[in-house]
């Protein structure tokens, strides 16, 4: 495995994971009190309603164990910062969003190595060696929230710095990525090609089920539209990168990133396609919250 996947992979999430921790302050943790049946009903669709649909699918289209496993990797994964911007573009609730990417980017430093050894534990791709060892939580950890954790250090201490810091973060993020992932695609070529008939089909399927279920689980009890629709976009739009990372350098297998990297390409044009049937065309003002920064709804990376 290449230094550029090893190193590139790890330093382009934390970037990414830093310009979050940038945009957050203690009152996106606490917001999430004031709107509870938005907060909850998106929390239990994300951690056990999908993974469950997805342990469905997996079974139904009878994939191989390496990338069954990476399949539930993904539904485990957190919603992507990605979302924030999907959600301001169709007149989501962005501040929800933001919410409910802190809280679950915290929630998944737990639950997600837990789906995945149970899903290691029950395809056995790695003949019967142990997968992610719970001692390897600390990795998921320390690339989940430290860089978070820093980025709010320096937004309470030196808003003024966080604020200049923010924009440059973002664009650096983007780029840092693009570039990791290219080399990662052109490296496993082969690969990617062999698998993606197999994936695109599973991978679009589960992206537009977590999109519908994310918007149409909220309205049935009558959360607000512009709240389920940030829902939607948080629930569908997974952090695909987390996934490609805890694959490649912390489990070290290529192929069970696959999943995860034919889902991070497609899910873009689906949340983009969703977005125009789910959009709030009552013409609603900002965020009443947050307002609508740019800064503070711009994607800091990819999903």
């Amino acid at each position: 495995m290449s230094a550029l996947t090893t190193i590139g992979l790890p330093v382009a999430l934390g970037i990414i994971m830093l310009g979050l921790g940038l945009s957050l302050t203690m009152s996106d943790f606490a917001r999430v009190l004031k709107q509870p049946k938005a907060v909850i009903v998106a929390l239990l669709c994300q951690l056990v309603l999908l993974p469950a649909i997805c342990f469905g699918l997996v079974l139904a289209f009878q994939l191989p164990p390496v990338l069954a496993v990476g399949m539930m990797m993904l539904a485990a994964s957190p919603g992507g910062t990605t979302a924030n911007l999907y959600s301001h573009l169709f007149r989501g609730d962005v501040a929800l969003n933001i919410s409910l990417t802190a809280v679950n980017s915290v929630i998944a430093v737990f639950t997600l190595p837990i789906i995945t050894n149970l899903a290691i534990l029950y395809f056995d791709p790695f003949d019967d060696q142990l997968g992610l060892q719970w001692a390897k939580t600390l990795e998921v950890f320390a690339i989940v929230l430290l860089p978070v954790a820093a980025g709010m250090v320096v937004r309470r201490f030196w808003p003024r710095f966080a604020k200049a810091m923010d924009k440059p973060v973002r664009i650096a993020s983007v780029i840092i990525l693009v570039v990791v992932i290219a080399g990662a695609v052109a490296q496993n070529w082969t690969l990617l090609i062999e698998n993606f008939g197999r994936l695109s089909l599973i991978t679009i399927l589960f992206c537009v089920i977590s999109l519908t279920i994310g918007y149409l689980a909220p309205r049935l009890i009558k959360v607000g539209r512009r709240q389920s629709i940030a829902s939607s976009f948080e629930i569908g739009i997974h952090n695909a990168t987390l996934a490609i990372v805890i694959a490649q350098t912390v489990l070290g297998s290529v192929e069970l990133s696959l999943p995860a990297a034919v889902y991070g390409v497609l899910m873009f044009f689906i949340a983009f396609g969703f977005g125009f049937l789910i959009r709030d065309r009552s013409g609603g003002a900002a965020d009443p919250a947050r307002g609508a920064e740019p800064s503070e709804v711009a994607a800091s990376g990819a999903g």
